[in-house]
């Protein structure tokens, strides 16, 4: 099985390469969109500001590739904000995979919120053996509203999409690779798909 972790200058993914390597799986990093669109398993990670990031995809024209994805795609964090239609970060538009806009959160609570903070209302086989209310560990100014495609939820200003699903797409909001054992039990489930 070949995984591919997307590189889009988009933060620092040694943390996901070694928790990726722990559960005897290997990734490479690549920017090329053909390798990225013959890998089995696609990884989208990100960490950082949203238009920077969306003009990194631009520039390779994985903005092009990504939606055209069949294979499992996880995005994380910063990455699966990108698979929604826009950001308020930057007033950004993303690639419109799924069809909810990124908020940020009020100035009525610390921003970015960062720490562990509780996952519920688990749906999909990502979250198999993860127990409702797990703890994950989050980093991040803006949230995606709940939506149809909603498959995991967190609250902190107001309930939001702590991870969502539609079809083979798949995004967190949290650090899988940083969320302990059960961060390690997504990873392994959508390696696994």
């Amino acid at each position: 099985m070949k995984t591919v972790i997307i590189d889009y200058k988009a933060g620092n993914v040694q943390s996901l390469l070694f928790a990726i390597e722990r559960l005897g799986f290997s990734a490479k990093l690549t920017n090329n969109p053909d390798e990225i669109s013959k890998a089995d398993k696609v990884i989208f990670p990100g960490v950082g500001e949203a238009s920077f990031a969306m003009n990194s995809l631009k520039e390779t024209e994985l903005d092009l590739v990504i939606p055209e994805l069949k294979q499992p795609l996880l995005g994380i964090c910063l990455g699966m904000q990108l698979l929604c239609k826009d950001s308020e970060e930057s007033d950004t538009k993303a690639l419109g995979i799924f069809d909810v806009s990124v908020k940020r959160f009020p100035d009525s609570v610390l921003v970015p919120q960062i720490g562990w903070n509780q996952v519920y209302d688990l749906k999909s086989d990502l979250f198999k053996n993860v127990p409702e209310q797990s703890f994950m560990y989050l980093v991040h100014s803006y949230y995606a509203e709940k939506n149809e495609h909603t498959i995991a939820t967190t609250d902190y200003s107001e309930s939001y999409s702590t991870a969502l699903q539609k079809d083979n797409f798949f995004g967190v909001q949290f650090h899988p690779e940083k969320s302990g054992v059960f961060g390690s039990k997504i990873l392994e489930n959508f390696l696994k798909l």
